[in-house]
């Protein structure tokens, strides 16, 4: 077995153990430390395969933004996690038969499945040896699918002003800031001057 080939087999063994204990993990910050785990492994997996440049974006966006972001978050909201868990129960068939649907998917998928003889020539025909990945890539996306590039942000746009709105809720008990009140306010109604004499209280 070569340097490269248990390489592979280790990225790919860290990878799936930390996808696997991220959803079994009892503990939400042990779940995203596994998950952090899954995401530098997958970054491995990539350089093996010759893709710099998205192993680096997937270290400093995933592991360095979204996975630190969840880590923040589940450690400063104070989250009922048993209550939550309680609530999943009732849908545990429905999740098992949607995995059990989604594994017989991926067993019809891989055994069919076989290298194609022009694979290679495929792929030497889009990237020509002479070419950088990272160029490549950039070709790819902002020539060919540049259309879809640009509706793929759209989507995440409309999703990420759709969770502010579903999660925007104004409670009594917190108080937000008042833009136009502060404003608008008279300085003579609002502050009250006292002529205090020395040893006199207020």
């Amino acid at each position: 077995m070569s340097f490269v080939t248990f390489t592979f087999y280790l990225f790919a063994i860290s990878t799936l153990v930390g996808g696997f204990f991220t959803v079994i993990g009892r503990n939400p910050v042990h779940s995203v430390l596994w998950l952090i785990l899954a995401f530098l492994s997958s970054a491995g997996l990539f350089v093996l395969l010759g893709a710099e440049f998205v192993a680096m974006l997937l270290i400093i966006v995933y592991v360095g933004a979204v996975a630190v972001l969840f880590l923040f978050v589940v450690m400063m909201l104070d989250v009922d996690f048993a209550e939550l868990k309680a609530e999943m129960a009732q849908y545990m068939p429905l999740a098992l038969l949607i995995g059990i649907i989604l594994l017989m998917q991926l067993g019809m998928a891989f055994g069919v499945w076989s290298v194609a003889e022009t694979a290679q020539a495929a792929r030497e025909a889009v990237t020509p040896a002479d070419v950088h990945n990272t160029a490549a890539l950039g070709l790819l996306i902002y020539d060919q699918y540049f259309l879809l590039f640009q509706l793929a942000g759209l989507i995440l746009l409309v999703a990420m002003i759709g969770a502010i709105v579903l999660t925007l809720r104004h409670r009594k008990d917190v108080k937000r800031q008042n833009v136009l009140h502060q404003m608008y306010r008279d300085p003579a109604s609002a502050m009250e001057l006292k002529d205090v004499k020395p040893g006199q209280g207020l």
